[in-house]
């Protein structure tokens, strides 16, 4: 205190603890523009993530249905093709020199089959597809193979002994190397559709996650405005919450429904086709070891053991047919062509042991009657079979196009609307808070 004037100045003091100084940056309006960035960011990343996401999973829909499943099919189409010309090939060799114009026209389209899809394959894939290394083997292959049927019916229509041995060769090279390729592309066909199936019906997630932090950002927003300024509504924020909520909702609705058509698709339409595609070939087999070992005039048991193991992995208790069935235990409409194949291959068994009885027995003419005459044939019955499960087939594979293509528009316009309402929702965030920081002015 100053006593020299008259009036009492007091001094300042220093303060016994810290002072805490708000800076500019940590005024009212500038913290609520903080917290508007940081929502509209939330929502932009949402968007971005979602659009990101759904791209990818409709991709792996597409490649499902435009490229994984058609070059599967293709896959078993090639081995088919091929096991039915070596079977076909067989059948000739068994006409004596008197190969009918049917039998060569089926050999022939095998092989033209087989050419085709190979050449749409190799068309299809990449250097770095996991089939291409059997694409180009069994494009080498095949002329080999055509080059030792053609030297075996050239013996055969002289009478010479050597065209069976040409032919069981060819048979062999067939067996052991090309369809062995054509079972590996097969396998590696089937293991991609299998990881698009999986990228298609997976939910995105990081983009629900990140939606849902968005979402709660959003109401606690509002939850503090209302309590800083006792009003219960804030417009734009309101509207952020309600476009991030659908855009939320939007997703998991859609991908989820995706997700179900695509499972349908595959357990109702691309796995009983796997099987029924594995029953046509095994059948092929039988019919090829049937057929080869009348050729091979008893030199060998070899084809008659083939015949029982694929026989029973065909129709036996746990059998290609009996799966089929039971995949398939929910549509009688499909179910029907599998039951008449299980009865022609009953059947086609019957037929198997009278001539194959007869053939032990020295009496091949009778077998080769029995195997490829013209009433009650083995080989009639393989025909019928073949057609039930071609039936089957073409059922199967609608199914799959039905419900793939219903799962691949489950998602339409869901990337286009979530990048919409995410930016509608960062433009709400900012307008909302703006008006409030604005108050402030």
């Amino acid at each position: 205190m100053d006593t020299n004037g008259g009036t009492a100045v007091l001094e300042a003091r220093p303060t016994t603890g810290p002072v805490t100084r708000r800076g500019p940056r940590s005024t009212p309006p500038r913290r609520l523009w903080s917290t508007g960035a940081v929502l509209a960011l939330l929502a932009l990343l949402f968007g971005v993530l979602t659009v990101t996401q759904v791209v990818q999973s409709a991709d792996a829909a597409s490649s499902v249905v435009n490229h994984s499943q058609p070059l599967s099919d293709d896959a078993a189409q090639i081995f088919h093709s091929l096991a039915d010309a070596d079977t076909t090939a067989a059948t000739g060799f068994l006409q004596a020199g008197n190969e009918t114009p049917a039998v060569q026209k089926q050999y022939n389209d095998d092989i033209r089959t087989a050419s085709t899809l190979l050449a749409q394959a190799a068309s299809s894939t990449s250097d770095s597809d996991p089939g291409q290394r059997q694409i180009q083997q069994l494009n080498a292959q095949l002329p080999v193979y055509t080059g030792l049927v053609e030297d075996a019916r050239s013996n055969d229509r002289q009478g010479l002994p050597l065209g069976g041995a040409y032919l069981r060769f060819a048979s062999s090279q067939l067996q052991d190397t090309m369809l062995v390729e054509a079972q590996a592309l097969y396998a590696a066909e089937t293991a991609r559709l299998h990881q698009d199936y999986s990228d298609a019906q997976a939910l995105p997630w990081a983009a629900v996650g990140l939606g849902l932090v968005t979402l709660v950002a959003l109401v606690w927003a509002q939850v503090r405005l209302f309590r800083q300024t006792n009003r219960v509504f804030n417009v734009g924020l309101v509207l952020a919450t309600a476009a991030t909520a659908v855009a939320l909702v939007w997703l998991v609705t859609a991908q989820s429904l995706a997700g179900s058509d695509l499972r349908a698709s595959d357990s109702r339409g691309a796995a009983p086709l796997q099987v029924l595609n594995e029953a046509r070939i095994k059948a092929l087999q039988c019919r090829g070891a049937e057929n080869l070992n009348l050729v091979a005039r008893g030199s060998t048991d070899a084809y008659e053991t083939a015949w029982t193991k694929d026989s029973a992995q065909l129709a036996g208790k746990d059998g290609f047919l009996a799966q089929a069935t039971a995949m398939t235990g929910a549509d009688p409409a499909a179910q029907q062509p599998i039951r008449a194949a299980a009865a022609d291959f009953a059947t086609w068994q019957q037929r198997h042991d009278k001539a194959k009885t007869a053939n032990d027995d020295g009496d091949y003419t009778t077998a080769v009657d029995a195997t490829i005459g013209t009433a009650d044939t083995t080989s009639a019955a393989f025909d019928s079979l073949d057609r039930s499960l071609n039936s089957a087939i073409g059922k199967e594979r609608a199914n799959f196009r039905a419900l793939a293509a219903s799962g691949r528009g489950d998602t339409a316009l869901l990337a286009e609307g979530a990048g919409v309402l995410a930016v509608l929702a960062a433009a709400g965030a900012l307008l909302g808070i703006n008006r409030r920081a604005a108050e402030y002015r």
